[in-house]
């Protein structure tokens, strides 16, 4: 098991990440204060939370799968990243693709947070790059069939 990823709360109401069930990847986040979506709108719902990645390590913020199913609303910028530097309240930004308003409550789960080691490989200028599977050569979202 991973060392616990530190949590800081920042408003009364905020309630800790836990997974559903054990092995699950995700933690689930929760609002932290009431919010209504417009219909075909966004808005930033907070945890109320601030957390400390661990170097060499991403937070992000995905979808889920029966608020998306049942109610047709999702995360925006699924997924949302968050950097092992950022200490600033988790927000949520949700989209609602419905023609009607959803209303967000405090302590509904709005998205998982999930944990991940990443490769901090640095970008270099190639004036060449090294031969692949021809994918991408037909345009982008070709597999070249």
């Amino acid at each position: 098991m991973s060392a616990p990823v530190p949590v800081r709360r920042l408003r009364p109401g905020a309630r800790l990440p836990v997974r559903a069930h054990p092995g699950d990847a995700g933690l689930d986040l929760c609002a932290a204060e009431d919010r209504e979506i417009p219909a075909g709108g966004r808005a930033a719902v907070p945890t109320g939370l601030a957390v400390a990645i661990p170097p060499g390590h991403a937070g992000l913020v995905v979808p889920r799968s029966g608020l998306a199913i049942r109610h047709g609303v999702t995360v925006a910028n699924a997924p949302g990243l968050i950097d092992a530097g950022y200490r600033g309240e988790l927000m949520v930004l949700l989209a609602n693709h419905t023609g009607e308003p959803y209303r967000v409550a405090e302590g509904d789960r709005v998205a998982q947070l999930v944990v991940t080691p990443v490769a901090l490989a640095p970008a270099a200028w190639a004036d060449e790059l090294p031969a692949s599977d021809g994918r991408g050569e037909g345009g982008m979202g070709s597999t070249g069939r």
